[in-house]
């Protein structure tokens, strides 16, 4: 197995673990909603984590940071793969496919003649991808103000305010 997917699947089994009825109960009853805040202060956290490699040249914090997230996201992953949704290979290969649709520049040999070229490209590719889901953009907004107020709680309970 390659050492990197051997990576992937290792987090995979700890979080599955951690979710087993003979796991942790804390880990066991978690849902996408109470989640919520865990996911929007590991953010936070890797920015912080970008910060510090920025002015102080140290990758520790980020790679531990990132690790944080990766953790909410195959968290997530394996709760929707119980609640038979989407498994994290799904996840990645939705991901590599827009990134790969997104980029013909990159992967199909298109070339453009200016940036404004590309980015009107990619504009009109996210347009297409977006067709037909129009309304999703209207939850884009509440969860934005989600988002902040979900900060002000990280804030709070790290004793920031």
């Amino acid at each position: 197995m390659d050492k990197d997917y051997a990576a992937i699947e290792r987090l995979k089994r700890v979080v599955e673990k951690l979710r087993d009825k003979d796991g942790c109960p804390w880990d066991r009853v978690q849902t996408h909603d109470s989640l919520k805040p865990t996911v929007i202060e590991e953010a936070a956290e890797v920015i912080c984590g970008i910060n510090i490699l920025s002015k102080k040249g140290d990758p520790e914090n980020l790679k531990e940071e990132l690790g944080d997230l990766l953790l909410q996201v195959m968290f997530h992953c394996v709760i929707a793969e119980e609640e038979g949704l989407f498994t994290f290979d799904e996840v990645a290969d939705t991901i590599s496919e827009k990134m790969i649709r997104r980029h013909p520049h990159v992967f199909s040999g298109v070339t453009y003649a200016s940036d404004e070229e590309r980015h009107k490209s990619w504009e009109e590719i996210k347009k297409v991808e977006k067709a037909g889901k129009e309304w999703q953009e209207a939850y884009l907004a509440s969860a934005m103000n989600e988002a902040a107020e979900l900060i002000d709680v990280a804030k709070k309970r790290k004793g920031f305010s």
